[in-house]
């Protein structure tokens, strides 16, 4: 990981104070990539902590993934169920520029922190809001994680082999594109105000089975116009030939994107297949797509004659998009992935009294030479930061500072 003056080139978001009131992955995510570009986010959580600390944690305390999405943020333990914590959370508000929570609608509310408290205690405040299905509508109050908006939004319908149940990705797809989307319209609206506009907005409202749906192309459009409903294809996409993941002689697998007329002609050459490069009924999608076993037959047969390393090699060199179907070591070890520091390199305490060990962790995205973002430190300790916060942003004294740390800590084992 190259080495970054902060001082000399200031993050683009230095200065600006998040308040993450969420939980789990959504809320978390989008105060992350705030944190990341130099943004002071303050992490709330109940005693106890994060749910996500425990998240794939075979052992030691805190798990690689809290790590991972709690990085550059400062860990505040508060009882929002309490009038005092309650109370700590209205300081912060006052001293925020965004706001972000994750709850079910209605719960910031009972807390007597809704958005008309909020705007009360700091006209300027963004707050944005990710739920299951969004603060208004019929389902509003239904309990959404990410899954079943996945399964709401449609993804899950259209992912997966043909003959077997819908099938996900091993990932938080949804929660971390409500999170994206979460960013993008509080900076939306603090642009906004920046530039001296007149709107009244200050709620982002985001639905997580909405940032899946905007990700699902022309899926509704195809069944008005044509009648047509898309269906799990597997690794295939309806009308994309050739396109797909071929098995190498080395068992690895390499996936190849061919679709585009002028790329099919490229790929057929690679492959030795000068006749088909010149077939005129394979220059558009229909043509191919009425052949499309005939393709992938004689490409597999290709593949299979190759290790991966030349596969890709040949096809790098004749300008055709294709790549390894890579897992987690093949990443961690890739020059490339370093090259754009996208993978750094941190010293963790992995499991409890052990030694640090180095660990890789994911760079920052996007990058923006001169203004990059950075992992000042990793997913905090809970609570690491509870004293400090209270004190130097709510205003206490470090006597009532550590007391309702303290006060906190006690009612958590009590």
């Amino acid at each position: 990981m190259s080495e970054i003056d902060i001082k000399n080139n200031p993050a683009p978001l230095e200065g600006i104070r998040v308040l993450e009131l969420g939980n789990y992955i959504a809320a978390p995510f989008a105060s992350r990539v705030f944190g990341d570009f130099g943004a002071d986010v303050i992490k709330i959580e109940k005693p106890g902590g994060d749910e996500l600390r425990d998240w794939r944690r075979p052992v030691g305390d805190i798990s690689m993934l809290f790590r991972t999405v709690g990085r550059n943020k400062r860990s505040v333990v508060l009882d929002l169920r309490s009038e005092a914590g309650i109370a700590a959370v209205k300081k912060l508000i006052a001293a925020s520029d965004v706001v972000i929570e994750n709850f079910r609608p209605g719960t910031i509310e009972k807390w007597g922190i809704g958005p008309d408290v909020i705007s009360g205690l700091n006209p300027d405040a963004v707050l944005v809001r990710i739920s299951g299905y969004g603060q208004t509508g019929p389902y509003r109050n239904r309990a959404g994680f990410g899954s079943a908006a996945e399964s709401f939004a449609g993804l899950r319908y259209i992912t997966g082999e043909a003959d077997r149940p819908a099938a996900r990705a091993a990932a938080s797809m949804a929660d971390t594109v409500a999170g994206l989307y979460g960013v993008i319209g509080a900076l939306m609206l603090m642009l906004q105000r920046a530039r001296g506009g007149k709107s009244t907005a200050r709620t982002v409202d985001i639905g997580l089975y909405e940032g899946v749906f905007s990700l699902l192309e022309s899926l509704v459009p195809e069944y008005d116009a044509y009648g047509m409903v898309r269906q799990r294809s597997g690794g295939k996409l309806p009308g994309v030939v050739p396109m797909g993941a071929y098995p190498c002689a080395d068992d690895l697998e390499i996936v190849i994107g061919g679709n585009a007329s002028s790329v099919f002609k490229r790929l057929m050459r690679a492959i030795g297949r000068e006749d088909l490069a010149a077939d005129e009924s394979l220059t558009t999608a229909e043509g191919r797509q009425a052949r499309e076993e005939e393709l992938n037959s004689l490409i597999t047969a290709w593949t299979r004659s190759l290790p991966l390393s030349e596969a890709q090699a040949i096809l790098d060199e004749a300008g055709v998009p294709a790549g390894p179907v890579y897992d987690a070591p093949s990443i961690a070890a890739d020059p490339h992935y370093r090259a754009r520091n996208m993978v750094e390199e941190h010293l963790v305490e992995v499991e409890t009294g052990e030694e640090p060990r180095t660990v890789r962790f994911p760079g920052v995205v996007p990058n923006i030479p001169g203004a990059e973002g950075s992992t000042r430190w990793l997913g905090p300790e809970l609570g690491e930061h509870t004293v400090e916060v209270l004190r130097g942003v709510a205003g206490y004294s470090e006597d009532d500072a550590r007391a309702m740390a303290e006060r906190t800590e006690v009612s958590h084992v009590g």
